[in-house]
């Protein structure tokens, strides 16, 4: 009995022991490394506050219109796209194009890549002869490819 318990007290004294050395271990790890662990915390800090503003802001960038009622839709002549050679997936783009989607967007929009996306905006470009989005809309909408 007198054995187990010279044990248990070792056992405890040498896990004090071991918990002091590492409370050291830590006290000189944070005076060593006070500067990068003031940096990281000031780092975590900005980064949540940045990711708060972001969610927040970001919510209210999209202003979706209210449908007009009783509105006649566009109808766009086949014919003008054939003289043109705009097929009906680069017509789809100008159409996003001209609601002022983002590449990514009219991507995702879509269901393809942004290099395809990218791809029928040149196209498109070239058979209108724009070298911008803007020039290729309002050029669209001169000769009555859109509203």
């Amino acid at each position: 009995m007198k054995d187990r318990t010279q044990i248990i007290l070792y056992g405890i004294s040498l896990g004090a022991l071991a918990v002091l050395l590492k409370l050291i271990e830590y006290r000189f790890m944070v005076y060593d490394h006070a500067v990068e662990l003031f940096i990281g915390v000031i780092a975590l800090l900005f980064m949540m506050v940045g990711t708060w503003f972001g969610m927040k802001f970001r919510s209210r960038r999209r202003v979706m219109l209210p449908a007009v009622s009783g509105a006649v839709p566009f109808l766009v002549s086949q014919e003008l796209l054939h003289e043109f050679g705009i097929s009906k997936r680069e017509y789809e783009v100008l159409e996003l194009i001209a609601q002022g989607c983002s590449t990514k967007e009219i991507a995702d929009r879509l269901f393809v890549s942004r290099n395809t996306v990218k791809s029928h905006a040149s196209s498109l470009f070239q058979k209108l002869e724009a070298k911008r989005r803007t020039q290729a809309v309002q050029k669209a909408k001169s000769i009555g490819l859109l509203p």
